[in-house]
């Protein structure tokens, strides 16, 4: 069968690595992904749409019969460190990666995974129960890492962003632009956590499954404190919170609660909140996505 990458994947990997780039995998991705599926001798039940942003989704069975899911990423989405994450994590609270040993696992950069349900994610639930269950699962991740990982650190991911963020920008974002900076400057002086993180954590990357009810999946792991890997959760369903006329209010009800029950410290959990949202805000505008932009700019003011 064609593997025909789905439109979202087509147009994230196009904004995330640029047209040029993403363009080229995508022509050899056919060939790639029937190399990695003759590899293991699998049978393809279908492609996933609209499916993830970072590779393209494929629903399989084993040379046993059982079901199994063989994702396919770009050398520049770093599959050999969301590998080490998941080999590192074994299934606890994360989608088990079922080929973590044998001679294909480490050569094309794909992974044969768990069979979830990609249809159905925490954002299929009821604010309240998502939060609790995301919190719930995201705490099972944040374990010691593995002795010698590779995974950089919240600083070097965050260094690269800031910089970014420097450039000239519209003037009427110049406080909220300062503001983020110096809470990063602060937050990355004064931290001492040293846990693997999923690096992309949110509702949307956790899926139901069937040895445990849900599973984070799509890590972009590294490692540092654990307040940084709650920044996105805080500001999931974010048109939600901007279309109410409680949303400030809630928005700073949901950083407490968070970091509440999950040990975290309230102001490193804001801090992060802030960066991660202006950074993404400024990116989304810088990309042309103004609607995303300008809400996320309009969070990020409430805090």
């Amino acid at each position: 069968m064609g593997f025909e990458p789905p439109q979202r994947l087509v147009r994230a990997l196009g904004r995330q690595y640029g047209e040029p780039a993403a363009a080229e995998w995508l022509n050899r991705l056919p060939a790639l992904a029937g190399e990695a599926v003759a590899a293991r001798e699998l049978e393809v039940e279908r492609v996933v749409a609209p499916g993830g942003r970072s590779g393209l989704v494929v629903l399989v069975r084993r040379p046993d019969g059982s079901p199994a899911t063989l994702k396919v990423a770009p050398s520049l989405a770093a599959p050999s460190l969301e590998r080490a994450a998941l080999a590192h994590w074994k299934g606890w609270g994360a989608v088990e990666l079922l080929d973590a040993a044998g001679p294909a696992s480490t050569t094309d950069g794909a992974l044969l995974l768990e069979r979830l349900q990609p249809e159905i994610s925490l954002r299929s639930l009821p604010e309240a129960k998502a939060l609790l269950e995301a919190a719930g699962t995201v705490r099972k991740l944040w374990v010691d890492p593995p002795v010698g990982h590779g995974f950089e650190t919240v600083a070097e991911r965050t260094s690269r962003e800031a910089a970014a963020l420097r450039a000239p920008q519209d003037g009427s974002l110049a406080p909220l632009v300062s503001a983020a900076l110096a809470a990063r400057e602060e937050l990355c002086a004064s931290s001492a956590e040293t846990r693997l993180l999923h690096g992309a954590f949110g509702q949307g990357k956790v899926l139901a499954g069937d040895r445990t009810p849900w599973l984070a999946v799509g890590p972009e792991p590294l490692v540092g404190e654990r307040a940084y890997d709650l920044a996105r959760l805080v500001r999931d369903r974010v048109e939600d919170l901007v279309a109410a006329s409680s949303g400030p209010s809630s928005a700073r009800r949901r950083v407490s609660r968070l970091a509440d029950s999950l040990e975290v410290d309230g102001e490193r959990l804001r801090g992060w909140t802030l960066f991660r949202a202006v950074e993404s805000g400024v990116r989304a505008l810088g990309a042309g996505r103004r609607q995303s932009g300008e809400l996320l700019l309009e969070f990020a003011g409430w805090l």
